[in-house]
């Protein structure tokens, strides 16, 4: 894939947030996913333990038989430090890295990590969005910040997670006796079309298939990097 220049990555913590405050304004809260969804890239990265290595995956799957289309790869040093809020700042270098070796070009991504679920409403997933133009959902493992009401225990149930009044996401059942994901829009997408998106992509385990399998590719990368 080519992908534009958003910006550059010489960024102090200070100077990051004032551009996560000012691209927060440009991202799109709107579905424009197409219809049907053919194909879906899912975007994982895995650390180095005791290093400082960083190992993006990208795994682009073809619904609904979640057939293996592309995958690619990339390999970077870290080069912001670790804050809360900014993860984008640290991972996203890499992650672009990996969809520039990407042929193919999804008609929506999974990241996992957050969407607008976001202290300034600009998750790794907006970031990613704005990057490469693309419909773009987070979905991520755990809760960066709002509050909500437990799911119900089925399956594709879920209820709103609220920040300051608003519903910036879901907190989805995506398998019985797990734990719930936290799901929100990234770019180009609205909630009822990202919960729809991700809904359309869950099999038989708690991830989704295309964050799964960036998953277990990222560590494949990690693990083969250390012997």
């Amino acid at each position: 894939m080519d992908l534009p220049c958003l910006h550059g990555w010489r960024l102090t913590g200070r100077e990051a947030v004032a551009l996560q405050r000012e691209l927060a304004e440009k991202v799109v809260l709107a579905d424009g996913l197409p219809r049907p969804v053919r194909t879906v890239a899912g975007v994982d990265v895995s650390y180095e333990r005791n290093g400082d290595s960083f190992f993006a995956a990208v795994v682009v799957l073809e619904l609904p038989d979640f057939k293996l289309i592309e995958e690619a790869s990339a390999t970077g040093r870290m080069s912001f430090p670790y804050v809360p809020g900014l993860l984008s700042f640290r991972e996203l270098p890499v992650v672009l890295d990996a969809f520039s070796a990407l042929r193919t070009v999804p008609d929506a991504v999974l990241v996992d990590g957050q969407g607008i679920a976001h202290p300034r409403r600009f998750g790794i997933a907006c970031h990613l969005g704005l990057w490469t133009g693309l419909p773009t959902v987070g979905c991520a493992k755990s809760r960066l910040c709002g509050s909500h009401l437990p799911p119900a225990p089925h399956k594709g149930d879920w209820v709103p997670l609220l920040l300051d009044g608003e519903a910036v996401g879901a907190v989805l059942t995506s398998r019985r006796g797990v734990r719930p994901l936290y799901i929100s829009p990234g770019h180009r997408t609205d909630l009822p079309s990202a919960l729809r998106l991700v809904q359309s992509c869950l099999g038989s385990y708690r991830l989704p298939e295309p964050t799964r399998l960036a998953h277990l590719l990222s560590n494949r990368l990690r693990l083969q990097a250390r012997n």
